[in-house]
Formats: structure tokens, C-alpha cells, sequence
């Protein structure tokens, strides 16, 4: 069987961000089946060209994966409106480049952005191969409820444009329980769609791994450690964080760490400047493959969306990342994912957008390191039992058969 993927955001493990469908590829190769993925050349957190390329698509192939990464505008950081030029560039690219793959029995494309979505589908047209549509987040949803999009026509384009995806789906998969509830409350049938969270890799991120290098590099050494990996972007409310940092400033213990890149890396540097703290540190970008040492040097990690009721209904990787590690997950999202913290017993719920009680919980758990290290041991059996990633390509295995089988 061989599946082929479009995804934009694709991220191999040399790269920052989150790498489920090159550990997904790497699975289905020790089954017995491909999974080619068509990318763009940019890296969604830097904005920086992944491969020298000739044309429109050049070809790398990592451990047995093969990737072709298709031409795309640079404009990632930049307005929304360059943003939507960018994602419809790939649009175009990336039919070009997945048409040079002909043995396909399978086309799976994923959202968001959504045109890479209407790329799968046409090529799925043109091969006449069943067409998976993988749901990550909800868009247009997402972009409305943020203030994004505000255009009435666009967002009524942008929601007829969803629902005609969700029904030329020959089948949705989404990684989040509110995700399907979502789809259903639109009419689509009950057994057009699959929910399989991701889950983590559990081998990767264990409690043995030692982040003592990190902690040195970082001069972090005998310090109280919250980290933050992920994107900063506009939903990831890192301006929150910065004020809970301020009210603790005066505290010699605390230090924030943040890992990631994104849009508003920028001004997020000069903000931190502006207010003078001396506890946080914007520690750049590292590799997927080292993310488990960056977790293994925190105390506690934070997950953080701003405050918007449709951001209820995510799962964010980092948080099965962070619990997988063994680390008390200082969690700043409601909904969905806090269900999980609070029935593993594996960390702490924060209003969104509260600084001062985020800033006070900090404090608490600096103090009481006996309860943090049994949140997180709590938080790795949970992840263990039930969101180890192991069985979920399992089942995901199953259903791209079912797929190619009908």
C-alpha cells in the first residue's frame, strides 16, 4: 500500500516543530507500506528553506522516507493576507508535485491552512483514489473566533469551502474528541469520521533521558525551570506568560525558558526587554530529535492558548510531549485537554489569559517539589496507558486499509 500525503508543515526531526507523520512514514515502512509526503520548502516556526531546490520540487529521501518539497511564497511571518498568498502558492505546487507520483492508492491531505486540503482532493479526482481528509484544527473556525478572519464574505466562502471538503471526504480522521463532535453538529455522518489523538512517542521522551546539558548551557543550574516549546504565534497568548514572569521577577529561583519560533518571536523579545526581566530566556529553536533533552532540563511545562472558546475543543501535541516526559504540565487551555491533566492527576489548570493566578501557581509548585515530581510521574503513567503513540498508528494502520480496501 502506498499513501500519499500533502502537508505543508511538514517537519522532519532536524527540524523544529512536531513530527507525527515522519514517525508515522518511518511505522508504515516496518508494515510493509509507503507514505510519500509532499511538503512545502519552508519550516512553518522559522520561515527558513529546508532544501536547496531546482524547479518546482526538490526530492530528499530521510531513513527510507521520501519527501518532495514543493515551491511555496515566503511569506509565513508576515500579514494575512501575504500568509493566504503563501498557502495558495503551495496550493498550485503541491498538485504539480503530487501528480509526478503515480502508484498511489491512497491520497491523504490535512488542515490547517485548507487550500493544501483542496490540493489532496483534486489529486484524488484526477488519480480516482479515495480521498482522506485529517482535520487538526478547526478552520475557518479557528481563524473567526480569533478575529482573523472578519470579512463577512470571505468567512462565508472559507465555511462553504469547509463543507464541501467534509463532504467530498471519502473519509475525515481528527485527533481531538470535540473535533468530531464539531463535524457531527455539521451533518456529517457519524461513520464518515475517525477520531485518533496522536499521542507520543514514549520510548523519545521518557523520565531517564538526562537535560542536565541544557540546564548548563542555559546557566539554568539550580534553578526552578518552566518551559514553554512550541510556536509564538498569535494563539499561543506568550504576552500572558510574560506578565506572569514580571509579577515573579523578583523571585532568584524562577526561570522561563521558551523554545520555538513564530511570527511574534519579534516583538515577544523586545516586550520581555521593555519590562526589564531578568527570568526569561528566548532560547531559539532546536530539532524535534532534542526536544526530549529541552523537556528533561524543565521542572514544569506550560501550555498555553489564548483565551477563545473553540480552542476548547484542541489536543496540543506538546502536552502529550510534556506528560510522556514525566513533567507537570502547567496547563493555560480549558476544554478538552484539561480533562486529560485533570484525570491523570498530571499537572494544574490555569485560567486563560490570568496572569496572576499563573504566576502564583508557579510559585506554589517551586515550593513544593515532592508534588510536582509525582504530577509528572502521575502524568507518564496516564500518557503510557492510554496515548501511546505505538497503538494509535495501530489503529491508524487499520483504517487506511479499510480505505484502500472499499
Amino acid at each position: 500500500m502506498k499513501i500519499l500525503l500533502l502537508n505543508q508543515a511538514f517537519v522532519s526531526p532536524d527540524e523544529p516543530g512536531h513530527t507525527r507523520h515522519f514517525e508515522m512514514a518511518q511505522y508504515l515502512r516496518g508494515q510493509g507500506h509507503d507514505l510519500v509526503i509532499v511538503a512545502s520548502d519552508l519550516n512553518y516556526q522559522t520561515g527558513q528553506r529546508t532544501v536547496a531546490r531546482r524547479g518546482i520540487f526538490a526530492e530528499q529521501v530521510i531513513d527510507g522516507v521520501r519527501i518532495l518539497r514543493a515551491y511555496i511564497y515566503p511569506a509565513l511571518h508576515r500579514s494575512y493576507f501575504w500568509r493566504t498568498i503563501s498557502f495558495l502558492s503551495f496550493m498550485f505546487s503541491s498538485v504539480w508535485t503530487a501528480l509526478t507520483v503515480k502508484d498511489a492508492d491512497l491520497i491523504m491531505g490535512t488542515t490547517p491552512p485548507i487550500f493544501q486540503a483542496v490540493s489532496a482532493w483534486i489529486v484524488a479526482l484526477i488519480r480516482r483514489k479515495p480521498f482522506l481528509l485529517e482535520v487538526r484544527d478547526l478552520w475557518p473556525e479557528f481563524g473567526v473566533s480569533m478575529g482573523v478572519l472578519k470579512n463577512p464574505l470571505v468567512i462565508s466562502l472559507a465555511r462553504w469551502l469547509e463543507k464541501f471538503l467534509y463532504a467530498r471526504a471519502t473519509h475525515i480522521l481528527v485527533n481531538s474528541p470535540a473535533y468530531k463532535e464539531y463535524m457531527l453538529g455539521k451533518g456529517v455522518p457519524e461513520n464518515k469520521v475517525t477520531y485518533i489523538p496522536y499521542g507520543t512517542d514514549v520510548d523519545m521522551f521518557n523520565p531517564d533521558v538526562d537535560g542536565s546539558s541544557v540546564r548548563k548551557k542555559l546557566g539554568l543550574e539550580n534553578k526552578f525551570v518552566v518551559l514553554y516549546a512550541g510556536a509564538l504565534g498569535q494563539a499561543n497568548d506568550i504576552d500572558t506568560i510574560l506578565r506572569a514572569a514580571e509579577r515573579l521577577n523578583d523571585d532568584p529561583k524562577i526561570r522561563f525558558v521558551l523554545f520555538g519560533d513564530g511570527k511574534e518571536r519579534a516583538r515577544l523579545e523586545s516586550e520581555s526587554k521593555r519590562m526589564k526581566l531578568t527570568n526569561m530566556i528566548f532560547a531559539g529553536v532546536c530539532p524535534k530529535k532534542e526536544m526530549p533533552l529541552v523537556i528533561a532540563a524543565s521542572d514544569v511545562c506550560l501550555a498555553i492558548l489564548q483565551d477563545v472558546p473553540m480552542f476548547r475543543t484542541t489536543y496540543p501535541n506538546k502536552v502529550f510531549d510534556y506528560m510522556a516526559s514525566a513533567r507537570a504540565t502547567v496547563l493555560v487551555i480549558d476544554g478538552v485537554v484539561r480533562d486529560v491533566i485533570e484525570s491523570s492527576g498530571g499537572g494544574v489548570f490555569v485560567q486563560p489569559g490570568n496572569d496572576d493566578q499563573l504566576a502564583k501557581t508557579i510559585l506554589e509548585l517551586s515550593n513544593d517539589p515532592q508534588r510536582v515530581k509525582q504530577m509528572g510521574l502521575n502524568a507518564r503513567e496516564y500518557l503510557v496507558k492510554h496515548l501511546d503513540r505505538r497503538d494509535k498508528l495501530d489503529e491508524m494502520l487499520r483504517l487506511l486499509e479499510s480505505l484502500v480496501i472499499q
